[in-house]
């Protein structure tokens, strides 16, 4: 019987990271399975028969329940690592979570962990990309690199998360699974640096899209955050994921949302809430239907025409407790 392996994962920095440091520990042939940042049922797409083994990286696990049930139901492995809401994790003997929803944890770093830090670098690729700045920081302290090697590894991470925005591949420079294959053959992120022109390519796209961004003005603001509503193009589908980290990193102590209309009507939307806000981005985001995330960064993935009202007026609630 022939055994079917398949990795599926978050097309952005966080998932492509934590799948290539599982493989590079782990190599072998699989079937990878991604899209773009937002395209989280994923696992619809596998059937699979028993004795198949699945690894699942940065897809959170409430929204996939129930075809993780179908798969272990089946006789599938599965092995899943994220970082997201999860909701009850059931036990199963054919199940191993790896789940942790810290403030200052993303897959890369789980990933890191399970793999006792043997590609750290590439963990550190991945926490900056999931804009977690102070945790890749103390990863690159642990390997005592200079200050201009981490500034490459925060450009790649940023560069990578950047390519999996959009409303479908096409909005993309690269589709994620040929990123992956890409960055798949160097354990040293640099090596794949000095190899590959990925990293020039989508540095060049990022800073055009956001010196576009930054000519927009706030569609509403109040004294403690914002929310820019930006174009239906291409290059707002790309930018809005760091565009919102950006404002993060301009206004730290400040709630941030970032929308762009969907072609089909309704917003995509991005948050960024600071610790201690009295509401976590992903609980703010999962009372309208398709939200999600994590505490402090989180997004919607269809908020209807009629509950933008509503949505700002959520916002203007969150106040920060810092008193």
């Amino acid at each position: 019987m022939t055994v079917r392996n398949f990795d599926v994962f978050n097309g952005d920095a966080d998932g492509l990271c934590a799948l290539h440091q599982f493989r590079l520990a782990d190599p072998l042939e699989s079937e990878l399975i991604t899209g773009v940042k937002r395209d989280i049922h994923l696992l619809t797409r596998i059937t699979g028969s028993k004795g198949d083994r699945v690894a699942v990286f940065d897809i959170c696990f409430a929204e996939n329940c129930a075809d993780v049930e179908r798969l272990l139901n089946n006789g599938i492995r599965v092995r899943y690592f994220d970082h997201h809401y999860a909701g009850a994790v059931p036990m199963h003997p054919l199940f191993e979570p790896h789940i942790d929803v810290g403030h200052n944890v993303c897959t890369s770093i789980i990933v890191d962990r399970f793999c006792g830090g043997r590609f750290r670098m590439w963990a550190i690729v991945g926490a900056f990309g999931d804009n977690l700045s102070h945790a890749a920081y103390e990863l690159a302290e642990s390997l005592a690199l200079s200050d201009e090697a981490i500034a490459q590894l925060r450009v790649l991470g940023e560069c990578i998360n950047y390519n999996s925005y959009g409303e479908c591949e096409s909005d993309l420079y690269y589709p994620p699974a040929a990123l992956y294959r890409a960055m798949a053959p160097f354990a040293d992120p640099f090596a794949f640096l000095a190899a590959c022109s990925h990293c020039d390519r989508l540095r060049t796209g990022m800073q055009d899209d956001l010196d576009a961004a930054s000519k927009v003005s706030p569609a509403a603001a109040w004294p403690h955050g914002d929310a820019y509503l930006l174009p239906p193009a291409p290059w707002s589908r790309r930018v809005a994921g760091v565009f919102a980290n950006r404002l993060v990193q301009e206004a730290p102590v400040a709630v941030h949302a970032v929308l762009i209309p969907r072609s089909a009507g309704g917003y995509l939307v991005n948050v960024r809430v600071p610790q201690r806000a009295s509401l976590t981005a992903d609980a703010l985001c999962r009372e309208f239907p398709t939200g999600g995330g994590r505490s402090l960064a989180a997004g919607i993935n269809n908020l209807p025409e009629t509950e933008l009202q509503r949505f700002f007026d959520r916002l203007k609630t969150i106040h920060l407790q810092y008193t």
